[in-house]
């Protein structure tokens, strides 16, 4: 007998047109409440002038190219930049203290509570100290955004490592398997889903960063954008920022989703 696949089908359909749809409600929302001027413009400009400083920041016009002389595009290319060294140091380190601090307790003891420390610390608290270390140039920006990222790799490994099912691990030290090679082939593969949902969580953090890593010196980027404008109250332009931000950061949240289905297809199997 023929399954029915109409149901998938309406699923599928239904789960790609709600976010769509809430976009669209959103958006009507928003152009009701600028339309009733209940708040200056300044404060909530229209939809369409947001999508026309959208255009212009992606743009050369009256000879003037983009924002500061970067177009969009560049800006947010420098930014993606920023973040992707900042969040290769900070997931490759913390993923590293994750595993040894999952298997070694004495070392989960000293460690998690710096973590648990550097994990609740806004960025400025520590970000002016950076530059007064290291200058304004590159290097405090990318090392706040790896300890940004740091702490939600850390943590998020170390607990997988340690919820590692036992009846695994005990099995392979039956079958003579070393202490390496029951964490290479046992425990950090089981560790890997959870793993990958702290990548996820500290990439988002280290984009929730990057305004602050971008307070000095941050043209071009997206973050310097977003900071230069708000000095001169032009709304437009930090709503298109933040939306370049926001949209960015969920299609790398989406390719995140992508390799880990690929990477970890026992995800929920062990």
């Amino acid at each position: 007998m023929a399954v029915s696949t109409e149901p998938v089908r309406v699923h599928r359909l239904t789960r790609n047109l709600l976010p769509l749809l809430s976009v669209a409600v959103f958006l009507s929302v928003w152009q009701l409440v600028a339309a009733a001027e209940i708040w200056n413009e300044t404060f909530v400009p229209h939809p369409i002038t947001v999508w026309r400083a959208a255009i212009d920041l992606s743009t050369t016009h009256d000879g003037v190219r983009g924002y500061q002389g970067y177009l969009l595009w560049e800006h947010l290319y420098m930014t993606l930049r920023r973040v992707l060294a900042g969040v290769v140091v900070g997931v490759a380190i913390g993923v590293a203290l994750g595993v040894a601090m999952g298997t070694i307790g004495w070392l989960r003891g000293i460690l998690e509570p710096w973590l648990t420390f550097l994990r609740t610390l806004p960025p400025l608290a520590y970000f002016f100290l950076l530059v007064i270390w290291l200058g304004i140039d590159e290097a405090p920006k990318v090392t706040l955004l790896a300890l940004a990222a740091l702490p939600a790799a850390a943590i998020a490994t170390t607990t997988a490592v340690a919820a590692a099912p036992i009846g695994l691990v005990e099995s392979a030290r039956a079958l003579g398997a070393t202490r390496t090679q029951v964490i290479r082939d046992v425990v950090f593969p089981a560790a890997l889903p959870e793993t990958f949902t702290g990548v996820r969580l500290a990439v988002g953090m280290a984009y929730s960063s990057v305004v602050a890593a971008e307070l000095f010196n941050g043209l071009p980027g997206i973050g310097g954008v977003v900071k230069d404008a708000s000095n001169y109250n032009n709304t437009p332009v930090v709503l298109v920022g933040i939306a370049a931000i926001g949209i960015s950061g969920l299609v790398i949240d989406g390719l995140l989703r992508a390799v880990e289905r690929r990477a970890v297809p026992w995800r929920g199997k062990i």
